[in-house]
This record gives structure tokens, C-alpha cells and sequence, in this order.
């Protein structure tokens, strides 16, 4: 687990950049990183993921602005989910898929609480990806027969939600469907009782979630609350949970 978390931790500074970059519109692989309040380019001393952070006390080199403490908190729980993750899925040629996974659906999920979107720049490529780490994880592991259930699984989980975006006529949003397809590619995988819990647990996470948002007075009823991150956060429990629960709710 500890190579793992390493790993998350250069997968976290980078999908601090993904979710800077793209819904700004501009390319993720150029120009280098700079400082936005000075313009003075981050060295590669000053891009250690936490490390630099905390000698900095937060601020920049050049100019003493304060760098947002979302940059650590990112690179810090990227870590830990890759760590978790292979504490779930275990050493084998499957693991690298999840991971992907994991990075992705974190990445989308940031994204999609800050701009309540979820970028296609991001989404497309990142499924191909995923789809193709994980049937390449299955002819390795001899698990080929679970690609047709995990496809299933996809195309059901698009066609439940597409069916409430018609139905909700645009309080729904198309980017939580095309998000669907992954979120079931991959819990699906697992079993169909993990997608189950998936789809149980996205809509009473998303539910709770919004109720307790209208209670308290940080949301109103027309206000448009992003369901990205519920649906990720309930495939990331199916993941880790599903069977088990499932297991207890049907008996």
C-alpha cells in the first residue's frame, strides 16, 4: 500500500492540474506552472507534492501569495484513496485500472463541485482508458468472462440515468449519464450486486446530501446541486462494500 499512496501523491499534483486547467479552457501539458498572482514559474523544488506546501508555509516564493490549501488536501486524499484502493483490490493486473479509476472519478468529482460540470476533455478520454486498462487487467487475470457483465453494467447504469435526466426535463444533468457508463463499467465488474449498491447509494447519498443543504439554508430549491460527486462517492463504497452489504440486506 505504500507504493501505492507514493503513486498518489504524483497523481495528485497532477490532477490539481487537470482541475485548474480544463474548465479554464487551457492545455494541460503546456506552459509550465506559474504562480497567478506573479507569474513567477513554480521550480521543481516548489512542486513536491505536500512537501513544498508546508516549507512554503502556503505562500509563493516570489511573491508571498498565499497558495490555496486545496493543493496539499488534493495530492494528501489521492494518496490515501490509492492506498485504499489497493487494500481492495489487492497486488494484480486489475489494480491499475482501479487506480485509473480512482483518478479519474476524483478528478470529475473536484471539477464538478467547483464549476457543476463534468468536462468531456476529461470524461471521454478518461473512460477509453479505463475501459481499455480494465479488459487488458481481465485477459491477464483470466477474467475475460467478466467484461461482458462490466459492458452491461455500463450501458444499464447510462440507461437508468438517461431516463431520469428525460424525466427531470433539465434538472438532470447529461454529464452524471455519460458518467454513469464508467461508474458501472466498473462496478459491474466486481458483480452485479456492486452495482446495485452503486446506484442505491449515489441516490440516498445525493438525497441526504440535498435535504440537509435545503435545511440549513446553503441551497434553495431551483439552486442546481452537482450529483457527480454522490454518484462517484457511492461507486467508491459499492467498491470497497458492496458484496458485503448486499449480502446483509438480502438476507
Amino acid at each position: 500500500m505504500i507504493p501505492a499512496a507514493f503513486l498518489g501523491l504524483l497523481a495528485g499534483s497532477f490532477l490539481n492540474v487537470v482541475a485548474h486547467r480544463v474548465p479554464a479552457g487551457v492545455p494541460v501539458t503546456h506552459p509550465a506552472s506559474r504562480c497567478p498572482a506573479c507569474g513567477a514559474p513554480i521550480r521543481w523544488r516548489d512542486n513536491i507534492p505536500i512537501v513544498s506546501w508546508v516549507l512554503l508555509r502556503g505562500r509563493c516564493r516570489d511573491c508571498s501569495s498565499p497558495i490555496s490549501i486545496r493543493y496539499p488536501l488534493v495530492e494528501l486524499t489521492t494518496a490515501l484513496l490509492f492506498a485504499s484502493t489497493a487494500a481492495v483490490i489487492r497486488l494484480n493486473w486489475i489494480l491499475p485500472a482501479y487506480l485509473w479509476f480512482v483518478a479519474l472519478t476524483f478528478v470529475l468529482s473536484i471539477v464538478d463541485l467547483e464549476h457543476k460540470r463534468l468536462p468531456n476533455r476529461i470524461l471521454y478520454p478518461g473512460t477509453i482508458v479505463g475501459a481499455v486498462l480494465l479488459t487488458i487487467g481481465a485477459v491477464a487475470e483470466g477474467s475475460l468472462d467478466a467484461m461482458p457483465r462490466a459492458l452491461g453494467g455500463g450501458a444499464g447504469y447510462f440507461a437508468l440515468l438517461l431516463l431520469v435526466a428525460l424525466a427531470a426535463r433539465g434538472g438532470f444533468g447529461m454529464g452524471d449519464v455519460k458518467l454513469a457508463f464508467v461508474l458501472g463499467l466498473f462496478t459491474a465488474y466486481r458483480s452485479w450486486e456492486t452495482l446495485g449498491v452503486a446506484v442505491f447509494a449515489a441516490f440516498a447519498l445525493g438525497g441526504v446530501v440535498s435535504i440537509l443543504l435545503l435545511v440549513v439554508g446553503r441551497a434553495r430549491r431551483k439552486d442546481t446541486i452537482p450529483f457527480g460527486p454522490w454518484l462517484v462517492l457511492g461507486s467508491w463504497v459499492a467498491i470497497a462494500w458492496g458484496e458485503p452489504i448486499a449480502e446483509w440486506y438480502l438476507g
